[in-house]
């Protein structure tokens, strides 16, 4: 009788088991649908035929690579190929300029002790708290006394202010540092390594994941930024980034024949930012697997 309760039991927890599991994967399966569904509709609008932001069908009635063509190719109205080499631009310099500095000041607070760290650390944390934007006005204000709101120097201007504050951006990089034991640096420093080099052949091969999740933000923070931009660029339509282009495309003026084309250039934009992510898994997994934990 004992072993047949027990039996009863083991059967009663495995059917149940099984049904927690068929419910918990069928949610899951449910919640990446709707995660894939703007964008498989996106990817689907941007090789429609009809023009127009709106349809009566979920599914275009007609699919082409016009869109694509179109928004290669004009340079009359909207010129996304010179947006998107301005985007390129910026965002490529501000994501190594930005790494650096992130990288350095975490190094710097983790390993380091001097005066007014932890005021630096508080005041960082108090700034944080406030949105970017409330600064917007100044900082054009200082980049148009530097000459930096016309013409080319407008690219130059968005890469000083998109890399001057990152430096603040420290707390998630100095805390994956403070997990990497100091007797590794210690170990280093006394075979003669300067700190240089222990923050370069040591503690930069041990922090490979958050190095890739710097690099990530770096890059994704003024590819994707408008508000900024759109105040410094105003009319200066040669130095326009690809937000400011889509934003363009969603004007009453431009919505009926630009629609599709916003969808096709919300495509391509994402495409960056998918190679560089793809490329750097790589180093990110091997970086876990050989990350020492303390």
């Amino acid at each position: 009788m004992t072993a047949v309760k027990v039996t009863g039991k083991k059967n009663r927890r495995s059917t149940r088991s099984i049904v927690v599991n068929l419910l918990v994967h069928l949610l899951l399966a449910v919640l990446a649908a709707i995660w894939v569904l703007p964008i498989f509709w996106i990817i689907l609008t941007s090789f429609r035929a009809e023009p127009g932001a709106y349809t009566n069908t979920f599914l275009p009635q007609g699919y082409t690579l016009n869109n694509y063509v179109k928004l290669l190719t004009d340079r009359n109205v909207l010129n996304f190929p010179k947006m998107f080499g301005n985007t390129l631009i910026i965002a490529i310099c501000c994501c190594v300029i930005s790494t650096f500095f992130v990288l350095s000041v975490a190094y710097s607070l983790s390993r380091m002790r001097f005066m007014f760290r932890k005021p630096y650390m508080n005041l960082a944390m108090i700034l944080g708290l406030f949105p970017g934007f409330m600064t917007m006005v100044a900082q054009y204000f200082i980049l148009k006394a530097m000459g930096l709101t016309e013409g080319a120097m407008i690219r130059f201007g968005l890469i000083i202010v998109y890399s001057a504050c990152t430096g603040l951006g420290f707390q998630i990089a100095k805390g994956y540092f403070d997990t990497i034991p100091r007797s590794i640096d210690e170990a280093a420093v006394i075979d003669g390594a300067t700190q240089w080099q222990v923050f370069t052949r040591i503690t930069m091969p041990l922090a490979k994941p958050i190095v890739i999740y710097t690099v990530m933000t770096s890059f994704i923070a003024p590819w994707v930024d408008f508000i900024f931009a759109k105040v410094v660029c105003r009319a200066n339509a040669d130095q326009f980034t690809v937000a400011i282009g889509l934003w363009n495309m969603l004007q009453k003026e431009y919505i009926y024949q630009w629609y599709t084309c916003f969808a096709a250039g919300a495509v391509l934009i994402s495409i960056p930012i998918a190679v560089l992510f793809l490329y750097m898994q790589r180093f990110y997994v091997e970086g876990m697997g050989g990350a020492v934990k303390g």
